[in-house]
Formats: C-alpha cells, sequence, structure tokens
C-alpha cells in the first residue's frame, strides 16, 4: 500500500487515541469543546485536527431524527483558553471549514454532564452491548464490551462500526472461526467483539501507534487476549475470517494482499453506496465473491466468501 494509502489508514467514524486520566484532569482546567458538520470536514483532516493540537478525545454524533452528524472534539485549554481557542479556529479553517460552521464552547460546571451526554451504552446486533466503563452493563445475557470515548477509533457509535460487528456476530452465530484479522484495528473493538465471540486467535493491526497501544489497553480491559501489531500492510498469514473497516481507496490499493489473506470470509466496510461496486470489482478479480451487503445511514459493508 502506498504512502497516501497509509495515511487514509483510519476510516470515518469512530476512531482516535484512547484518553486515560480525562476524567481526573478535566476538572482542574478549562475544557473546550468543538463542533463541526461532519460534512465540513473529512476524516483525515479532522483526524490531523485532533493530533495536531492535541485533543483529549473526539467523536462522532449521529442526529436519529434528522441523521445529520457532527465531529467533536475535547481540548485541555489550561487556565487561559483563549489561544487555544484561536488556534483550534484557524486550523479548522485552514482545512476548508467555513468559519460559520465552527462552534467552540467552554466546558461548564460539572465536567461529566458535557464529556458523558454524548456517549450511552448501545445494543448491537443480537448478542452485544457496547458502552463506555461510566455506564452500567447489561441487564440480560448480552456480551459486554467496554470502550470509552477516547482518541482511538472505534467506539461502535459510527455506523461502519456497527455494520461491521453485526457482520462478525452473523459470521460467529453457527460456529466461531478459528482465527480473525482486523486490518485497520484502531481501538480493537472489532477485535475484541470477535474474541469475545468465540474466536480464538486474533490479530489487529493499525499503522497508528496510539491505536495499537490502545487495543493492548482494551483487551485487557475486556478480559480478552488479542495480538496487537504496528503496520500498514496486511500480513502474509491467513485467516478465517478478516475485517477492514478503512476507506475506499485504500482497500483497493491493498485487494491482492488482503484477498491472500482470507481463507473464508472477508468483511470490508467504510464505503459510501457509490463506492461499493468499484471496490467490490477489485476484490472479485482477487477470487473472492460478494455474498451479502447491508448499509446504514450512508454507509455499506461489503461481506465476501473465497471461491
Amino acid at each position: 500500500m502506498g504512502k497516501n494509502a497509509a495515511n487514509a489508514f483510519h476510516l470515518a467514524g469512530d476512531k482516535r487515541r484512547h484518553c486515560s486520566g480525562v476524567t481526573e484532569k478535566m476538572q482542574a482546567a478549562i475544557w473546550l469543546e468543538l463542533r463541526l458538520p461532519a460534512a465540513a470536514i473529512d476524516d483525515r483532516a479532522f483526524e490531523r485536527l485532533c493530533k495536531g493540537l492535541e485533543a483529549a478525545g473526539s467523536a462522532v454524533q449521529t442526529d436519529a431524527g434528522t441523521g445529520r452528524s457532527e465531529r467533536i472534539a475535547w481540548f485541555n485549554g489550561g487556565k487561559d483558553h483563549r489561544r487555544l481557542r484561536a488556534s483550534i479556529a484557524a486550523a479548522a479553517m485552514l482545512m476548508g471549514v467555513p468559519e460559520r460552521d465552527i462552534h467552540l464552547s467552554v466546558l461548564a460546571g460539572d465536567w461529566e454532564t458535557p464529556w458523558q451526554k454524548d456517549w450511552k451504552a448501545m445494543p448491537t446486533g443480537k448478542r452485544l452491548w457496547i458502552r463506555p466503563s461510566f455506564h452500567e452493563p447489561p441487564v440480560d445475557d448480552r456480551i459486554d464490551i467496554v470502550l470509552d470515548p477516547g482518541m482511538a477509533f472505534g467506539t461502535g457509535q459510527h455506523a461502519t462500526t456497527r455494520l461491521c460487528l453485526e457482520a462478525i456476530e452473523r459470521v460467529c452465530m453457527k460456529e466461531p472461526p478459528a482465527s480473525m484479522l482486523d486490518m485497520g484495528a484502531g481501538s480493537g473493538i472489532l477485535a475484541i467483539a470477535a474474541a469475545k465471540l468465540g474466536v480464538k486467535q486474533v490479530l489487529a493491526i493499525d499503522n497508528d501507534p496510539d491505536a495499537v497501544a490502545a487495543c493492548g489497553k482494551n483487551a485487557d480491559i475486556n478480559g480478552v487476549v488479542i495480538h496487537s501489531a504496528l503496520g500498514d500492510t496486511p500480513p502474509d498469514t491467513r485467516f478465517n475470517l478478516v475485517v477492514a473497516n478503512i476507506l475506499a481507496g485504500p482497500l483497493i490499493g491493498m485487494a491482492p494482499r488482503l484477498a491472500l489473506c482470507t481463507e473464508e470470509t472477508l468483511v470490508l466496510s467504510g464505503l459510501l453506496a457509490e463506492q461499493v461496486e468499484a471496490v467490490s470489482r477489485a476484490y472479485e478479480a482477487e477470487g473472492l465473491k460478494v455474498v451479502r451487503t447491508s448499509a446504514q445511514d450512508e454507509w455499506t459493508a461489503v461481506e465476501l466468501r473465497m471461491l
């Protein structure tokens, strides 16, 4: 995969560096919340903005009624937040965001209200329960997965992540595959879900060192064992199940390598509806067949099988 593809490795939606210790620090400083319409800035630009200004956490929030999405990030402004406020606004405008779309506010009062209000426990598929640590575990027999909001993509809030989780659950329903590769793992949510659903050997690969660290930390929190590695190309090993929640361009670029990794089932997401045909053709040329497509909001996941 070329350099540009590697830089685009992270997907639209839910992925950034895991933030620990935010709760302790938040009460001792002024915190700024940035909100941008999702349509005003793409995922890679938003990630660069967050990393460049050392955001403590980020999220994507979609209004269930209107379908409109916002990108949200939180910044530690110290005791004087005015300079940081100006820097954030300037960085956003340099990335093409109109000034009218930049909404910055100071988090006042009890930090738990603004920080936690956007993060709720979320039932996913038929068996999974995704929640931040400050929410209660499920009251039924759903499989509990704990992930706090942070800078590693993958809290389960974004449609592409949910589509992948549902696909993994569906594949595991009859009999869990022996092995799984999570390519572009972010927080490790997909790898952790697979392990909790019974997959014995799970490898999570990401090209961001922070994501690799987050995978290990989140696996420990959830009491599962996954192997995480730094990289931007698929390994030579074959896996019964391969999942890649990235972007259309990088997925097309890595089609030959990712197909070689696939023993049985491949799940691809991070795709807009108009990108599905091109991505599917790239993998069909490598000997896979599309057996299912699923959509949520404007996003689509494609499930393929090796012929």
